[in-house]
Formats: C-alpha cells, structure tokens, sequence
C-alpha cells in the first residue's frame, strides 16, 4: 500500500465527486444529438471517470489505513501515536482522524494517558464468532432452552 502524507484526512472530496458528475454529465450529453463535434464528449466523459475512479481508490484506501492501524494496537497496547507514526510512517495527523473513526464506529475503545500520551484501557471488539453448537430450542413456543438438563420449557412448560 502507498501512503502519500495526510491522504486520510484529505483524500476523498465530495466536491470531487460533484466534479465528476459534472464532467459526466457534460460528456454524455453531448453524445445525445450526434454531430461533427460529439467526439469532444469522449474527453470530458473520460476526465469525469478518471475523477470518479480516483475518488474510489481513496475511500478504499481509507479502509486499509485503518486496519494498519488497528492492527498496530492490537500488536502494542502500550503504543504511541508518535510510535505509530514511526513504524507504519502515517502522518499523526491521519492516525488522529483514523482513531477518530475507529472509536465512533466502536471498533477501538480506549482513553489515551494524558501524560504519556499512551493508550490506556484498550479494547477492541472481537468479531462474533458463531457458536458451532446447535442452541435447543422449545418445540412448542420457539424459546431457546438455557439450561442442559432441562426437561420442561420454562416459558411455557411444554416437555422438552
């Protein structure tokens, strides 16, 4: 993955999307009535995609920035951002915007100390791992059967 300095934080527009449209709309009506000039629509449909192109390629590299870094505080709890910063050579300012995003999406929790600067009390969710055990369930109500040895329903006293 290339990094270029502060792309997080910088690297997707709407405005750059509004632009792109623009374009395309531009050169896909000049298509409608074909005459000597439509050909012209070919430059500004091609200017409008590569936009949009390079719009996506930013919101997908938004997503690998923040499982790089993710990823280095699950490997060093005790990380810095300046350590973060150091090793993976994110600018502080996209970890800043990127630890942003990860605690309001609730995928890192966690209070920085106000003197060191580390991360304290760090917890990141691990995904949910489906349990390869069948749960019981009621046959009768549908309620799931909590307890193993349980002969009788609980909510509605059906036999098990």
């Amino acid at each position: 993955m290339k990094y270029e300095k502060n792309q997080y934080s910088e690297g997707f527009s709407i405005c750059a999307l509004i632009i792109a449209g623009a374009f395309l709309y531009w050169g896909i009506s000049s298509f409608i009535p074909w005459d000597a000039w439509s050909w012209w629509g070919f430059i500004s449909t091609g200017i409008g995609i590569a936009i949009l192109m390079s719009q996506i390629y930013a919101i997908t590299n938004r997503s690998k920035l923040r499982n790089v870094i993710l990823a280095e505080f699950q490997e060093n709890p005790e990380a810095t951002i300046e350590d973060i910063s150091k090793s993976t050579g994110i600018s502080r300012k996209d970890i800043h915007a990127i630890i942003l995003d990860l605690k309001a999406s609730s995928q890192l929790i966690g209070k920085f100390n106000t003197t060191t600067g580390q991360i304290k009390h760090l917890s990141i969710p691990e995904k949910e791992v489906v349990s390869e055990e069948r749960t019981k369930y009621c046959s009768n109500c549908g309620t799931p059967i909590t307890k193993e040895n349980a002969q009788y329903c609980a909510y509605c006293g059906a036999q098990i």
